[in-house]
């Protein structure tokens, strides 16, 4: 186990959109790359990434010290550790640095996460690449969380925190942008489409899979419904863990936290003007992407699968 886990350098996924697909994929992590061997567990990523999402996926049970209602763990555990009995300290300790700082010096926080390795605990550290500069101690699995989520296992060559930071630093607008476009899109679709849809990720960009038949639906007409939208720059809110506001409607979301504050920072919005058919698994895909040079990856898209519909 451990030979395999040295062997690895670095993996990338999709970031998926959902809670439910971030918990799959953080089980995923943990039964591919963590090590009972590791200790020190690196996040790295902006708020809204999906950050404690994962991490619920790969500790289940794990009590996150910054949870996303706004309950705050006090006295934060870690800096507890002389303070209990041993026999009931936590074996896996939580800290978000970029909210602890606010209340903590980091040289205090970074020398409670060396105490408690020393331990023999295991930390996992979110905006690990804050702390890293007086931690100096390298992460045994760092986790970046962006428009993908990359895992790699640092060696003394690399790469540093601030290497994935700017790989994800960079590629998590087009993420908040495809959710927000994606959710444009189910919000001018009839309700019964948007009942029966399921999503899949692909970069810069969204697939919405309908079962059995594809939705009597002008997807012209449909692109320029979401323009209208997005001309409205109409405010996107966070209403609970299940729906979004969208200028002031309600509308169902299963990743609320993950958009971009307004319709109108959606840039670059475009659609496959036909539903492609995925004949192996019996549905029909509403493809849409968001970001400069897209239209040209629509456009090869339109030529590889020979419809007639061609893009203007």
């Amino acid at each position: 186990m451990q030979d395999l886990q040295r062997s690895h350098i670095i993996s990338t996924y999709f970031a998926p959109r959902g809670h439910a697909r971030m918990y799959a994929l953080g089980m995923q992590l943990v039964q591919l790359y963590l090590s009972p061997f590791d200790k020190l567990i690196g996040i790295i990523g902006e708020a809204g990434s999906g950050k404690s999402a994962l991490i619920r996926g790969m500790f289940p049970g794990l009590e996150l010290t910054n949870d996303d209602n706004g309950v705050y763990v006090r006295p934060l555990p870690i800096l507890e550790q002389d303070r209990g009995f041993s026999l009931f300290a936590p074996h896996t300790y939580h800290l978000d640095v970029r909210f602890e700082t606010g209340f903590t010096q980091m040289s205090v926080l970074a020398e409670a996460i060396t105490q408690a390795l020393h331990s023999g605990k295991r930390v996992i550290v979110e905006h690990f690449d804050l702390i890293y500069p007086m931690l100096e101690i390298k992460a045994d699995l760092l986790i970046g969380v962006g428009e993908e989520v990359v895992i790699t296992r640092p060696t003394i060559f690399g790469p540093e925190p601030q290497d994935i930071y700017d790989i994800v630093y960079k590629s998590l607008p087009y993420r908040l942008m495809a959710h927000t476009a994606e959710d444009l899109c189910e919000f001018c679709l009839p309700k019964e489409e948007v009942e029966r849809c399921g999503h899949d990720d692909v970069k810069h960009g969204f697939v919405l899979s309908f079962p059995d038949y594809a939705p009597d639906v002008d997807l012209k007409e449909l692109e320029e419904k979401v323009y209208d939208l997005i001309a409205q720059d109409l405010p996107v809110t966070y209403l609970d863990e299940n729906h979004v506001s969208i200028g002031g409607a309600i509308h169902p979301c299963t990743g609320p936290r993950i958009h971009v504050p307004s319709t109108g920072q959606v840039k670059d919005f475009h659609l496959l003007y036909h539903f492609m058919h995925d004949v192996f698994n019996k549905r029909y895909l509403l493809v849409g992407c968001v970001g400069r040079d897209n239209l040209d990856k629509l456009r090869k898209l339109e030529e590889h699968t020979k419809f007639l519909h061609p893009i203007e």
